[in-house]
């Protein structure tokens, strides 16, 4: 009985290098690319490719691959064309003078009608194959014309189908040639790439045939090589494909290499499918096949020459570096160097999209920074004096600029004059337009005009309060967008950081794990392991189809909650939907409580449509948010109104934005939003279900209660219905809820329906204490009856209670004890 570590696996120091070994590394790496700029980047490498190709046959008389290998080189790299037409002519010469000046002939008729025709061409792509058909067609023709001065049926027929694989074969060029090119590409090959790359690998090789070495057939050498190699690299389906294609055209270049195509695709087969055995694996598998096919087919010498001729194509793939089937993997898919180059580009694409993110996340923190950073205290004194300056400038614009005494106040009693008016024009300010008689009789003493004054001073009074105002909702929209740009930051930032958690290696635990359920009898196909986190565990497994017994919740979650020491629930199931198929199940971490709630709701009068709305939601940060609103008055409009600051607040929350922030941010959408007078009051409680820690944020709402055992505790938070105000501060109630807590939350039809009550407060806490049920529906259904047969009958406002049960989150089935899982030190 054990657990599975959650860190087996330990970093391990990394060795640095030094000295030859870096030397000889880097001089292999430079003479690398000394070749690939000889062969690719210069062109030599079609020189070779066209030698071979110019001297290829099929059926020992046609030479279809010279025109349709030059068009290709021509379209695709028309810079190395002439080097592809020298190769082209030299390996024709190689046949017979007379080959090579009817392949020259057939080129400069290609070039001829390409170049004149070329104008009126709108894809070249889709025209290079026509025109090697036709070209190859009459070329062909002419010749045989020209040489025996008469064209057969059967000599119209031979070129015919030269010029149909001049066709085909043009295609497949156009498809491989880029493939050959010094210019970056995608990491990857489409099937048909691979099938057109391997068709023109056996196609140069047929330009082989007839060479021999110490009496060992080069073509058979080769082909078996490239059968080796592809089967090494991509496995038993490519090795195959290589040994039949090969094969294939072989025995179309030359009838007595029939046999070959049976060896090279069981070679293929069989190397792939002993390709876990490195190269041995794969040479081992070329040998049987040589062996049982040559048994078969062949006897004495010819036997002992096949041999021959296989240990040479095993002594070159020996030879072959493992940077070049490295290197050429990574552009197959399936295999291992492929899978490992698409994860290195995605997660060069993730941490690029997280660096983005994560810049979005600065910029919109910036612009925060910048709504909130200035002093507001020092503005604000600063701008008060202003505009105190402003007030008294202009009341003195209408009152003392024509006054007699203008000089005797303004220059020879500045300060008292001064002084005096800024403090009547506060006490105007603070009580309603009134001024102490104190105040009074020293301002008429001291002013000839003090009636005047006083009627401009209340006149200026009403425009300076007015424009107050209008700063003070300018400060609180500035506030709130500061606090929405800093949400929006912190949202970013978080999700950043999500991007960039990669699927951690846990192939040790998920080998444990699976051993672990098979020792006790339970079929596994696969494990997944995503996370083993303290508290958010996240494993995938695959089962065979159960039938619906229910294994998953009673007997393998309650062994995985054992072995990680912790409570594993099922989270998500889908069932096989046939025998013998797969159930695909998700395992998580259980919350250490849970919520049950209970509801019960009436229009008024009875009507279908109420003003009020709720929401009950488990948001994925492991939160659980219950929400009443009341919108302003009854029926259709009210409902809409309050249904619509439910939904507006749901989805803020689910992007992870703080709660005040959130209602603030539904504050001002739906104060803006249009001038009509509705609001709708917010009722919000968030139940943090790792800790049953509970925040009340009321908006306008009645108070909520808490029901433990017979205590009954009441929050209550005074705030202005939402969109009543551009600004307001959201209060925020914070209570610690204990397993068994009952939670009452209602609207305010409820909480004020009792009729003939004076404190409603007390009537509710009786009514609760004298509950005889924890049941959420029950408690939610009695108290909405004893409301109502308190009005007898009457519904007179729209009504709604909601309920919520705090309870340990206890499995249904207890851990169940593994053996053989080895215990974290």
């Amino acid at each position: 009985m054990g657990k599975v570590e959650r860190n087996l696996i330990e970093p391990v120091a990394e060795v640095n290098f030094e000295g030859p070994k870096i030397e000889l590394a880097n001089g292999l790496h430079k003479f690398q690319l000394k070749l690939e700029a000889f062969f690719l980047k210069n062109g030599f490498l079609l020189l070779l490719i066209g030698f071979l190709l110019g001297r290829a046959l099929i059926l020992a008389q046609l030479t279809p691959f010279s025109l349709a290998f030059f068009a290709a080189v021509y379209y695709v790299r028309r810079d190395k064309a002439p080097l592809a037409l020298i190769g082209v002519l030299a390996g024709a010469a190689t046949l017979s003078i007379t080959e090579a000046a009817i392949t020259g002939g057939i080129v400069a008729l290609f070039l001829i009608v390409f170049r004149i025709t070329k104008k009126w061409l709108k894809n070249e792509l889709k025209a290079m194959p026509l025109y090697v058909l036709f070209v190859l067609l009459s070329g062909k023709l002419a010749s045989g014309f020209v040489i025996t001065g008469q064209i057969t049926l059967f000599d119209g027929l031979m070129s015919g189908v030269e010029a149909s694989l001049g066709y085909i074969l043009t295609l497949i060029f156009l498809q491989s040639l880029p493939l050959l090119s010094p210019s970056k590409r995608r990491q990857s090959l489409k099937t048909e790439e691979i099938v057109c790359l391997i068709i023109m690998l056996a196609s140069v090789m047929t330009g082989t045939i007839g060479w021999s070495v110490y009496d060992l057939s080069v073509e058979h050498i080769m082909s078996r090589y490239l059968v080796l190699l592809f089967a090494f690299v991509a496995g038993a389906t490519v090795g195959s494909t290589v040994g039949v294609v090969t094969g294939l055209i072989f025995s179309l270049a030359n009838v007595t290499s029939f046999f070959n195509m049976s060896l090279l695709a069981f070679s293929g087969l069989l190397g792939g499918l002993l390709k876990e055995g490195k190269k041995i694996g794969v040479a081992i598998g070329l040998y049987i096949a040589t062996l049982l096919i040559g048994m078969y087919g062949e006897g004495g010498e010819l036997l002992t020459t096949t041999i021959l001729e296989t240990s040479a194509a095993a002594f070159l793939f020996f030879l072959t570096p493992s940077a070049l089937t490295s290197r050429l993997a990574k552009y197959i898919p399936g295999t291992p160097e492929y899978a490992a180059e698409q994860q290195q580009y995605m997660r060069k694409m993730r941490d690029v999209t997280a660096q983005r993110v994560a810049q979005f996340s600065t910029v919109f923190q910036s612009l925060s920074r910048s709504f909130s950073s200035f002093d507001e205290s020092m503005a604000e004194r600063d701008s008060s004096d202003r505009e105190l300056d402003y007030f008294l400038s202009n009341v003195t614009e209408k009152t003392c600029q024509t006054c007699f005494k203008k000089e005797h106040c303004w220059t020879r009693n500045f300060n008292t004059t001064y002084d005096y008016m800024k403090e009547i024009m506060m006490e105007m300010d603070q009580n309603a337009g009134i001024v102490s008689q104190g105040l009074t009789r020293e301002w008429d003493k001291h002013c000839s005009r003090s009636k005047k004054v006083y009627e401009v001073m209340q006149q200026q009074l009403t425009y300076y309060q007015a424009n107050q105002r209008l700063k003070k909702q300018v400060q609180e929209s500035r506030r709130l967008v500061a606090d929405q740009l800093l949400g929006v930051s912190e949202v970013m930032g978080d999700f950043a950081k999500e991007i960039q958690r990669e699927r951690e290696n846990h192939h040790k635990q998920e080998e444990l794990i699976l051993d672990a359920l098979r020792d006790f009898g339970i079929q596994i196909e696969q494990v997944e392991i995503y996370s083993l986190e303290q508290g958010n565990v996240d494993i995938d497994m695959a089962i065979p189809y159960c039938n619906g017994h229910g294994e998953c919740e009673k007997l393998i979650a309650p062994m995985l909650s054992d072995i990680l020491e912790e409570t594993i629930v099922v989270n998500k199931e889908e069932c096989g939907s046939y025998p013998g198929g797969l159930c695909q199940i998700t395992f998580r971490s259980a919350k250490a409580y849970m919520v049950e709630t209970g509801v019960a709701h009436a229009a008024k009068d009875g009507g279908f449509v109420s003003g009020d709305s709720y929401s009950m939601i488990e948001l994925g940060t492991g939160k659980f948010a219950i929400a009443i609103s009341d919108g302003m008055g009854n029926g259709e409009r009210a409902h809409s109104e309050s249904q619509e600051t439910l939904l507006l607040l749901q989805q803020i929350l689910q992007s992870g934005i703080e709660e005040k922030v959130a209602i603030k941010s539904v504050n001002s959408v739906l104060s803006l939003r249009t001038t009509d007078e509705i609001f709708s009051t917010l009722d919000l409680a968030m139940v943090d279900l790792q800790n049953a820690a509970i925040k009340f944020l009321k908006i306008g709402s009645t108070p909520s209660f808490i029901k433990r055992g017979s205590k009954v505790i009441k929050i209550q938070a005074s705030n202005l219905p939402m969109g009543f105000l551009h600004e307001f501060e959201v209060d925020v109630v914070s209570e610690q809820l204990k397993a068994g807590d009952l939670l009452i939350m209602m609207s305010d039809g409820v909480f004020e329906g009792p009729k003939h009550v004076e404190n409603y407060d007390l009537w509710m806490k009786r009514k609760i204490q004298e509950l005889q049920t924890d049941d959420p529906q029950q408690v939610a259904d009695l108290i909405m009856e004893d409301v109502i047969r308190s009005r007898t009958g009457l519904i007179e406002d729209d009504m709604t209670v909601v309920v919520a049960k705090i309870q340990h989150n206890t499995p249904k089935w207890s851990s169940i004890p593994v053996q053989g899982i080895r215990k974290r030190a």
